[in-house]
């Protein structure tokens, strides 16, 4: 197990980047990436990791929100719940399954506890939950384009695509699968599931996860019913996703939740801080 800095980390911080110009889709590697275009951003704020357990749960004992995960434990329909990988007993051979009883307060299914893991990325949240929060928070859920634009402009090695996830020695940078996938996770990275946020340094600009550990929720629509998902996750290797990249995309069903889908949440620049977000 990775050991994580505690001193350096402060939950809550915002990192202010001025507006600026990037190339949205640089060096492409699938289809859904191109084409590359030069776009520019306005300046705004973004929180320097993804929102933890504990600033989530601050959220819902303020007003007592119920995520859609939850909702779906009263549910009558079999296919209510929220996706889970799971492995066998040895740790092996991974698969995805829906739970009833996964949620943010039980991420790894009912019996299952988020205690000692207040810092770790919220988890089995949708985009309506996601939204909720940030609106609270005095936020709101980044575009797809601004997300991009911060990851791009804190890569170590900007000519690097892969440089936010790992060194050029081969050390991981982030939190993400080695090994075969989903065979088995040689977790050398020090985790096999999330990792407390801000555990792995920051990039240029002092934002910690951007890539990898969770996938983050963006408020940019797919179409009708997906939005863009970024970042990758605990779950991208190298023979499978490999979309921790700024310029990966996915689409996502705006009423999925997962146990590898997290967010993350801007300010505009002019807007005030809100102190109930800490």
């Amino acid at each position: 197990m990775r050991k994580c800095p505690t001193a350096e980390f402060e939950q809550g911080k915002f990192v202010t980047l001025p507006g600026g110009s990037y190339l949205k889709g640089a060096d492409p590697l699938y289809p859904e990436e191109s084409p590359s275009m030069r776009l520019r951003v306005d300046g705004f704020a973004i929180q320097a990791h993804e929102v933890t357990n504990d600033q989530f749960a601050a959220f819902v004992k303020a007003t007592g929100y119920v995520t859609e995960a939850e909702k779906a434990l009263a549910s009558d329909d079999p296919a209510a719940g929220s996706a889970l990988f799971v492995r066998d007993k040895a740790g092996l051979n991974g698969r995805w399954v829906l739970r009833k009883g996964a949620t943010w307060r039980t991420p790894e299914g009912p019996e299952t506890t988020i205690q000692g893991k207040g810092r770790h990325p919220v988890v089995h949240v949708t985009l309506a939950d996601a939204r909720a929060y940030a609106d609270w928070a005095g936020g709101r859920l980044p575009t797809e384009e601004e997300w991009e634009y911060a990851a791009s402009l804190g890569l170590p090695d900007p000519g690097n695509r892969f440089s936010g996830a790992v060194e050029d020695s081969g050390k991981p940078r982030a939190n993400h699968w080695q090994g075969v996938f989903p065979v088995k996770d040689l977790g050398v990275d020090g985790f096999s599931g999330t990792a407390p946020t801000g555990c792995f340094p920051a990039d240029r600009n002092g934002l910690h996860d951007l890539i990898g550990n969770v996938w983050e929720w963006t408020d940019s629509p797919a179409d009708d019913a997906h939005m863009i998902i970024k970042g990758g996750s605990w779950l991208c290797a190298a023979n499978f996703c490999a979309r921790y990249r700024p310029a990966a995309r996915q689409p996502q069903e705006n009423d999925f939740s997962s146990n590898h889908i997290g967010f993350r949440i801007i300010r505009d620049a002019a807007a005030p801080a809100a102190g109930t977000a800490q």
